[in-house]
């Protein structure tokens, strides 16, 4: 094990190899018509679809919604074209208008503050998995994985951390086709206030582990805010980025490759996504839980009480997790479909199911009424109104920031919603604290309904 520090106040950056066998799996199933956001060219008008199709999109905000700030027609388009051309619609922002007031330069995003009792600290590890090749780019060897570790720390120690390393944000950048006239740079990408600090000073303790897996196409940044809130009320956050199938991850090496399968979504089968990052997360459960471990703060980790959470094609992950490494006790898929869904009997762990109303609602053309009939221990299915398909990420809250449209349901409200509902899930599975909030319906969020 190599450490490396990045400097005065900066990360430090751990990279470990160690040889895993992988858990094998069943056939990935066929492949699924998708469109991928963010990959969306403009100029060509989107087919209407059915809700069950829509749902199948497997981010609205593949290259980051950060596009959309550039362009002001909604999350997920790539500017290809002036902007009087007319853009392809999503489901994000179906009623967004074409044009909107051109973005500052001087843009600087904020996220919300965590509202636990502890500050957000965080590592940046480097993982390789010396048994496993890249399943998206073999000639490029063993798997690496960048994962940024999130943990609860003493209030005012350590250093703010970057939303993502300049190079992530450059690739991201070219990835969205975001022209240099827009002001857009890789330094205010990167610069976001996220409300976490490197190499703050932990707080003692053990402390449940959750896995984050977020949306195709985005990078693991996207889920900062849900992890900083994890982290101020006692849990250990690991933010797995999916090597290749993003702007970019920068890995061991400094490398930051670009998404190896992005260019033609209509090509992937996202069962094969999904079973994918099941091995990434039950890899790095190894690395974090097994012998001489591969962070220097391993000692925080409960290694008993363990959980997993996803945005989209890393909800399906969690589900695809749970199924394959039983140390996972709980999972939380949020606005995703399930690539595939469980089949009864493969999860009877607590599972919690929360997504957009006018999608993941029970008796809708998706496949969560299947999902739910399957799953057979503690289980809850929330639809929230207004939202879109970003709500549960940072994405909607950085557009808004920047001054273009926004779903009906505030973006604000949308982390809210999301950072409550995923932390008292957690609590009640993993720390065994029982939530009225999970109960039923609650006068303090109309927005969120309860199905079944």
């Amino acid at each position: 094990m190599a450490l490396d520090d990045a400097g005065e106040g900066g990360p430090r950056r751990t990279t470990y190899s160690r040889r895993i066998t992988p858990v094998r799996r069943g056939g990935y199933g066929r492949h699924r018509n998708v469109c991928i956001h963010g990959l969306i060219r403009y100029g060509a008008a989107e087919p209407s679809v059915d809700p069950m199709k829509r749902n199948r999109r497997i981010s609205a905000v593949a290259a980051l919604a950060l596009a959309a700030i550039v362009t002001g027609t909604g999350t997920g388009f790539a500017a290809t074209t002036t902007p009087s051309a007319t853009p392809v619609a999503t489901h994000a922002f179906d009623s967004a208008p074409a044009t909107a007031t051109a973005p500052t330069p001087s843009f600087h995003g904020t996220l919300p503050a965590p509202t636990g009792p502890y500050a957000a600290g965080e590592d940046i590890i480097h993982l390789t998995d010396a048994n496993r090749p890249d399943p998206w780019v073999p000639s490029s060897g063993p798997r690496q994985l960048t994962v940024t570790m999130v943990y609860p720390a003493v209030p005012g120690t350590g250093t703010p951390a970057p939303y993502m390393t300049l190079a992530e944000a450059a690739g991201h950048i070219q990835q969205a086709k975001i022209p240099a006239s827009s002001g857009i740079t890789p330094q205010n990408v990167s610069s976001i206030t996220t409300h976490a600090f490197d190499g703050a000073r932990p707080q003692r303790g053990k402390h449940p582990l959750v896995l984050l897996s977020p949306g195709f196409g985005d990078q693991r940044s996207a889920l900062t805010s849900l992890a900083t809130e994890l982290a101020s009320h006692g849990y250990v956050v690991a933010l797995v980025g999916p090597t290749h199938e993003d702007g970019g991850e920068t890995l061991a090496n400094g490398e930051t490759p670009p998404c190896a399968i992005c260019d033609h979504p209509e090509t992937i089968d996202f069962d094969a996504v999904a079973a994918g990052r099941a091995l990434d997360m039950s890899f790095v459960i190894d690395q974090l839980t097994h012998g001489k471990s591969a962070w220097r703060l391993a000692h925080l980790i409960d290694k008993h009480q363990i959980g997993t959470a996803g945005h989209s094609i890393g909800g399906a992950s969690a589900a695809a997790t749970m199924i394959a490494d039983p140390r996972v006790r709980a999972g939380v898929n949020m606005d995703g479909s399930f690539f595939p869904a469980p089949m009864p009997g493969q999860i009877n762990r607590p599972f919690l199911m929360l997504g957009r109303a006018d999608v993941h609602s029970a008796g809708g053309g998706d496949n969560w009424g299947k999902a739910w009939a399957a799953l057979g221990g503690y289980k809850k299915w929330l639809a929230v109104t207004g939202a879109n398909h970003p709500t549960f990420t940072d994405m909607d809250l950085l557009m808004k920031e920047a001054g273009y449209p926004t779903p009906p349901l505030d973006p604000e409200r949308g982390i809210a919603i999301t950072r409550e509902y995923v932390t008292a899930f957690f609590d009640q599975a993993l720390k065994g604290i029982h939530s009225p909030l999970l109960d039923g319906p609650s006068p303090n969020n109309p927005e969120v309904l309860f199905q079944h």
